[in-house]
Formats: C-alpha cells, sequence, structure tokens
C-alpha cells in the first residue's frame, strides 16, 4: 500500500517547537514534491511548505517563513515540518503530502496524505 504516516504532533506553548515527521511506505519520497498543508477547524486547507522534487529548493508561505523549514531525508524514506516560535493561530490540523511539483509554497498532483497530526499552540 502507498502510505503516509505522520507523527509529532501536540500541544505546545507560544513561542514553543515542534517537528512533524511523514514517512512514506510503498514508495520511495525522493521522486516526489513534498509539501505540508494545514487545516483550522471551519477553514478550508491551506498550504503551508513545499520541497521541489527536482533541485530541492523549498517554499514556505508569508505567515510561516522564518518560523518553519521543510526537509527531506531520502535514506530514511522520511519528510519533516521544523516548526518554531509557534503562535496560537498556527493551532490546526496539520498533513503531509506527496504529489508531482511545487507551485510556490503548494503542492500539485496529490499521490497520497497523511492522515494528519493536531497541532495545538496554547498557553
Amino acid at each position: 500500500q502507498v502510505q503516509l504516516v505522520e507523527s509529532g504532533g501536540g500541544l505546545v506553548q507560544p513561542g514553543g517547537s515542534l517537528t512533524l515527521s511523514c514517512a512514506a511506505s510503498g514508495f520511495t519520497l525522493g521522486a516526489s514534491a513534498l509539501g505540508w498543508f494545514r487545516q483550522a477547524p471551519g477553514k478550508e486547507r491551506e498550504g503551508v511548505s513545499c520541497i521541489s522534487e527536482s533541485d530541492g529548493t523549498t517554499h514556505l508561505t508569508y505567515f510561516v517563513r522564518g518560523r518553519f523549514a521543510i526537509s527531506r531525508d531520502n535514506a530514511k524514506n522520511t519528510m519533516y515540518l521544523q516548526m518554531n516560535s509557534l503562535k496560537p493561530e498556527d493551532t490546526a490540523v496539520y498533513y503531509c503530502a506527496a504529489g508531482s511539483y511545487c507551485s510556490g509554497y503548494v503542492t500539485y498532483d496529490i499521490l497520497s496524505w497523511g492522515q494528519g497530526t493536531q497541532v495545538t499552540v496554547s498557553s
């Protein structure tokens, strides 16, 4: 089965950090554009970050630029989202995805979605 499994979400205080992991099985991440999306209650899912399948160029939405970083470890077939200086407005369910290409911080032609992991930023 083609599958992405996420981990690393939880409750954190404002200003804190979390690292989300997304492990692939059934296919190799190295050939795909990899991205993260998030969805807050009552809101549409929005793109957060994308890393190119070709040269590894990273893209992030303005709202997380300078605080978040996307990366991949092809040897472990795993992708990551490092989140620093977290704010309450970052609270959402975060989804990893593998697709064909990045258009800015949005990943297109999604092959597989992670199951989602809850990130809650609150004091």
